[in-house]
């Protein structure tokens, strides 16, 4: 007798990979008009609200670098999901508060919300006690935002400077979330125009909406959550 169980999981795998390589087939037909290596993109399966449970069927589809947005869900999630898969990457991708910085470098392999000296002092101080070392985005609120997180663009070539030379960080790149309801390519564009200039390769940018765009205009990482996990739960 077939177990119900094992049909739903292996239904649940097989959507999941079929989302999954979907998604790989836009960034490659973008990468194709941008002229680049698909494989030089950074698919951020963003699984912040998803359980476990919905989680596993994208790692068996193949995928291995996450996204989450808070430090607590991810410690709920990952510990456990890491145990039968060691080689999972995982990104915080939303706002970090200081009093989080050490479980943040604990637990994260890339932290892309690096924004104001208060958070890079604190990470760089809990990198040097935990002897890891994640990448680090700086977070460029391009629409300058009064509700967003992120550097103000005028800002960033000061902040960057001070990341590198007062807190010796080391800076992968940027990262930034174009406002709803505006046009991204521009803000893609100004993100790499800030790289480009103070030497970062990184481009963390472009979401499920949008992430064609931000290839074209440069991006290295993109995050991508419904596209990939299909609706997305409401948020604990």
């Amino acid at each position: 007798m077939t177990d119900p169980g094992n049909d739903a999981v292996a239904q649940g795998t097989a959507a999941s990979a079929e989302r999954l390589a979907a998604v790989r087939r836009e960034i490659a037909d973008a990468c194709r008009l941008a002229g680049r290596d698909p494989a030089k993109i950074c698919l951020v399966a963003v699984s912040k609200t998803f359980p476990a449970a919905d989680i596993v069927p994208v790692i068996a589809a193949g995928q291995r670098t996450f996204g989450e947005n808070r430090v607590q869900e991810a410690q709920a999630k990952w510990p456990q999901l890491r145990e039968t898969c060691p080689d999972a990457r995982l990104h915080l991708i939303g706002p970090l508060q200081s009093n989080k910085a050490r479980d943040a470098v604990a637990l994260f392999d890339a932290i892309h919300t690096v924004d104001r000296p208060k958070i890079a002092a604190a990470l760089a101080a809990e990198m040097d006690r935990l002897g890891r070392r994640p990448e680090l985005f700086v977070q460029v609120n391009t629409g300058a935002e009064p509700q967003k997180a992120g550097v103000l663009p005028e800002a960033a070539d000061a902040f960057i400077a001070q990341c590198r030379n007062e807190f010796g960080l080391a800076i992968t790149g940027l990262m930034c979330i174009p406002p709803a309801d505006a046009v991204a390519a521009p803000h893609f564009a100004l993100l790499a125009e800030i790289a480009a200039r103070n030497a970062l390769a990184g481009l963390s940018m472009g979401m499920s909406a949008d992430f064609e765009a931000a290839i074209l205009q440069g991006a290295t990482h993109v995050r991508v959550g419904s596209a990939i996990f299909g609706h997305r739960p409401t948020a604990a």
